[in-house]
């Protein structure tokens, strides 16, 4: 799978601990940054998660660079899953490498854990628009907290319900879930992951053919 700027996008692995430090320590950056009540992940924390196959990273082939990463934390009854340390490296932002790292997540997700809900946290309204168009939808943190699969079995690093919070008013934090029970099934002519990503595509083609088009009258 390829980003627009031709980047990798891959499930983390063992093969990839090399990169774990410089991820743990944008990831910290970039929480303290934004102001968020994240206890920073350790570069031994990534490293599990690349063991574990529960990580996806974006590496630019020519450099061989990382240009970005997320992993997935799972509830230990593997209903209930959530997306979280969503990381482009500053050189490669603005690329349009968090929709292929997102896509390739939730195709991982959907792939190892097809009967779970999946959370994501976010203050991104890209990620929140690429969220949307793979079938997440907007709801009220006390949808999750009510949750029972929520509550149960969660022993993550992030505080989720810590974040959904609403006394921690410098995070602003918007919720979004996938239901897999609530969503219709994808044509079976095409896997879901692949179906996915080509519908994120064609809806970024059309917004550009759009600023193309206003350019042009301008």
């Amino acid at each position: 799978m390829e980003s627009q700027l031709k980047c990798i996008v891959r499930i983390a692995t063992s093969g990839d601990h090399q990169y774990a430090t410089e991820i743990a320590n944008e990831m910290a950056y970039s929480a303290a940054k934004r102001g968020t009540h994240v206890e920073p992940r350790t570069s031994d924390f990534v490293r599990k998660k690349m063991d574990a196959g529960l990580a996806v990273i974006a590496i630019n082939p020519e450099t061989k660079e990382w240009t970005g990463f997320c992993y997935l934390e799972v509830w230990q009854h593997k209903k209930f899953v959530a997306n979280s340390g969503l990381i482009v490296s500053p050189e490669y932002r603005g690329m349009g490498i968090s929709t292929g790292i997102k896509t390739a997540l939730f195709k991982l997700c959907r792939e190892k854990f097809p009967c779970a809900k999946i959370l994501s946290l976010t203050t991104s309204p890209a990620v929140m628009h690429v969220n949307t168009e793979l079938g997440y939808k907007i709801v009220p943190y006390s949808t999750v907290l009510k949750d029972k699969l929520f509550l149960k079995g969660c022993n993550s690093w992030v505080n989720f319900t810590g974040l959904m919070n609403d006394n921690h008013s410098t995070s602003h934090h918007i919720a979004m879930l996938y239901d897999p029970l609530s969503n219709a099934e994808k044509p079976a002519s095409l896997p879901a992951g692949e179906y996915l990503l080509n519908k994120v595509k064609s809806t970024w083609r059309k917004k550009e053919a759009q600023i193309a088009v206003e350019h042009a009258v301008v």
